[in-house]
């Protein structure tokens, strides 16, 4: 049986006595048909990721499970609700919510979307674009300002999947977060599948905007499937579906985007068609076999030639 890290179990709302920031190895979400089987298997990974919004609650068996498996592993918290990028003022209820979630859990990393997903008091279930603006860098700058206040910890922001552009747009996206980053000291957290979904469909160069990031800010990556439709001309779309195995041209960009950073944390992100265990772990292994083969890394161990996993 494979054994889990090697660090101590720390207790659920207490700070991590050895970990400040998640490992430089590759974690993947956690589903609740693995809960199980991951406390019975203990299986060697780098961390965990959840959705914020799928905790709060004060109870109940998701709670359960999850403080069992914090007790053992790194964890990530994603949030999908703030609407970081909407002109209305963020909502308080919601942003107290996750306030009692970070404190419970005290999670190595928080990480939000830069999309809007709410208007007008009704909540939309989408992550939607936005134009890159002054006026909006304005509010999204005032909006991460405020969670970064309320929570006590600085925030990652995710770059978007995008199906449209606005023709309203003075900036490219890259500047636009380079910015927001500038201004309000988030951290990033590079979705490399969503710059492919994003490049491909408007027709954008990957790597050029890879380079056009504040690399230093890269706190975490996810990696991702995507599906491929056909738009009204025949031009390739391509979908930030969650729902298949990670694509050849995303780890192609993926081995670039590490180059650029060194080792980071890096999520395998499965939200769709949630597949066994065993094949999320071989997709998180693979990750990690990016990292080890290009920074000579033996398996199992940190960035670097570090602590030994």
């Amino acid at each position: 049986m494979s054994q889990p890290l090697s660090h101590e179990p720390f207790a659920v709302g207490a700070a991590s006595p050895a970990l400040t920031q998640l490992p430089n190895q590759a974690g993947i979400g956690l589903k609740p048909e693995h809960f199980r089987e991951i406390l019975a298997q203990s299986p060697a990974l780098g961390f965990f990721e959840v959705h914020a919004e799928n905790f709060m609650v004060a109870g109940g068996p998701y709670h359960y499970y999850l403080e069992r498996i914090r007790g053992l592993y790194p964890l990530s918290i994603h949030g999908v609700g703030l609407s970081i990028g909407g002109q209305e003022p963020l909502d308080l209820a919601h942003l107290a919510r996750l306030a009692v979630l970070l404190e419970r859990y005290q999670p190595e990393s928080f990480s939000e979307h830069l999309a809007w997903s709410s208007h007008g008091g009704t909540f939309l279930n989408d992550l939607l674009p936005l134009p890159y603006t002054q006026r909006t860098l304005t509010h999204v700058c005032a909006h991460i300002d405020h969670v970064q206040e309320r929570l006590g910890r600085r925030m990652l922001l995710e770059n978007p999947a995008t199906y449209v552009q606005f023709r309203a747009s003075t900036m490219s996206e890259s500047e636009f977060i380079s910015d927001v980053i500038h201004r309000t000291g988030c951290g990033l957290l590079l979705d490399v599948n969503n710059v492919h979904v994003a490049c491909t469909n408007h027709g954008g160069n990957a790597r050029e905007y890879i380079l056009g990031l504040p690399l230093q800010a890269i706190d975490e990556i996810h990696l991702a499937g995507f599906a491929e439709e056909r738009d009204s001309t025949g031009a390739p779309l391509l979908i930030d579906s969650h729902g298949t195995p990670v694509a050849p041209s995303v780890w192609e960009l993926y081995a670039f985007t590490l180059g650029l950073t060194g080792p980071k944390p890096t999520l395998i992100e499965r939200d769709n068609n949630v597949p066994e265990l065993a094949d999320l772990l071989a997709e998180a292994r693979q990750a990690d076999a990016v990292m080890n083969r290009l920074f000579q890394r033996q398996p199992g161990q940190h960035a670097l030639g570090g602590v030994p996993a």
